[in-house]
């Protein structure tokens, strides 16, 4: 469904591709490197199909994804939750993380249908 989105608004993409180290402590994949008009967006994908620890990666996966906007130059990054097993799913869509992070404005945490929609549109 992402992928297709993403070239019905004239975005290239590229699946699971190496950015660099994940906070010192490894490398950073991202699941897709989408490109158009010369601006790079990275989008991370997090499916809670029930509850469990998904949640508790979203911080982290924030902090490296705005890590990697400021230090590296890309445009934003986006990070899809999709699935329906989310209890705090609000909250991360909703901005609860921004007061905590240095640059809020770097990552977006979205949902599924809501990247979807901008994808479709070329409006990341």
């Amino acid at each position: 469904m992402i992928l297709p989105a993403l070239e019905e608004g004239g975005y290239t993409v590229q699946k699971q591709v190496h950015i660099g180290s994940r906070l010192g402590c490894g490398k950073h994949v991202v699941d897709v490197l989408a490109e158009k008009d010369s601006k790079r967006y990275l989008v991370s994908l997090k499916w809670q199909q029930t509850g469990g620890t998904a949640e508790q990666k979203v911080p982290y996966e924030v902090i490296c994804l705005g890590e990697a906007v400021t230090e590296q130059g890309f445009a934003k990054a986006y990070l899809v939750l999709g699935g329906e097993g989310w209890t705090l799913r609000g909250f991360f869509v909703d901005g609860g993380l921004s007061r905590h992070l240095t640059k809020p404005e770097a990552v977006s945490i979205v949902t599924l249908e809501s990247f979807v929609a901008k994808a479709n549109k070329g409006k990341l």
